[in-house]
């Protein structure tokens, strides 16, 4: 067995990449973890234990699935890069509850993968997501009917304080938003660059986004409560009622706007970077009274 303290450190994960003659796809995110301190905190923020299966997205050399496979009772890798895979059969070859699959993470039919591998029982997601694509993945999970516990996930630090942000407060958005729809976020841990091969420009964190038992808010029209976020964030310095009267996804003139933002008790003057989830599901109810 490979050690994992040695295949966490920057020497044995050159002397691996070196050897596999591999290099690093730009296309693809790649930013390997080299810090072991990092590693142990990933795998407590996320809680994992024996009675656990665990989706990993992303596992490069495999430095943080033998951390996972250590902790939980089966894991399912799926990595995009197929030059990855020779590297992760040696690796992790001492693992017997590991599984590895050579796949594009937003193809993969997670629903079905939980069904065969844990009776359909929520699972855990942890991984280290390309930060081109980290938003997708995200939202992909919580938007969908996977069976989902929680998401521990290394993020660019920018994204996990967009995640977590509340109202009024200059991180507060769309993403700030639909995350907590779905899931309670609680950033775990940040992470400086020189943590991974190669360096990436910025810093990250991990989050862990526990999914809600129940969503956040009751709304009559999901789908019309993201689309005022989204016009009320797309214009951020103009009032709600501009906004929203500006956006192309929306029919509804500056008085039913006004009479709507009346009916929920809110000023005619009203910015919606300040507007709480519970506000912006009242405001779509109003709205639909408009009609």
């Amino acid at each position: 067995m490979i050690d994992m303290e040695k295949l966490s450190n920057p020497q044995k994960t050159i002397q691996i990449i070196q050897k596999k003659h591999f290099n690093f796809q730009k296309k693809f995110g790649q930013n390997f973890l080299i810090d072991a301190h990092v590693l142990e905190k990933i795998i407590a923020a996320a809680q994992i234990t024996k009675d656990d299966f665990v989706l990993e997205i992303g596992p490069g050399i495999g430095t943080m699935t033998q951390y996972l496979a250590e902790a939980a009772r089966e894991v399912t890798a799926v990595e995009i890069d197929r030059n990855l895979i020779p590297i992760l059969e040696e690796t992790l070859s001492a693992y017997d509850n590991v599984h590895v699959i050579n796949e594009d993470i937003l193809k993969v039919d997670i629903a079905a993968l939980a069904r065969e591998k844990n009776g359909g029982r929520p699972i855990k997601v942890v991984g280290n997501l390309p930060y081109y694509i980290t938003t997708p993945i995200v939202m992909g999970l919580l938007e969908s009917n996977v069976p989902l516990e929680s998401i521990t996930v290394m993020v660019q630090k920018e994204v996990a304080l967009r995640m977590q942000a509340g109202p009024g407060t200059k991180d507060y958005g769309a993403l700030s938003l639909a995350v907590q729809y779905y899931a309670e976020p609680y950033l775990a841990a940040n992470v400086p660059p020189n943590c991974f091969i190669p360096r990436p420009g910025v810093g990250s964190a991990v989050i862990v986004l526990t999914r809600r038992s129940a969503l956040a808010v009751s709304v009559r029209d999901e789908k019309l409560m993201f689309r005022l976020i989204r016009a009320s964030f797309n214009q951020r310095r103009k009032t709600l009622v501009n906004g929203l009267k500006n956006a192309g996804d929306l029919d509804y003139s500056r008085e039913q706007i006004l009479e709507a933002l009346r009916k929920v008790g809110l000023s005619e003057t009203v910015r919606g970077e300040t507007l709480t989830l519970e506000q912006f599901a009242a405001l779509a109810d109003a709205l639909l009274q408009e009609i």
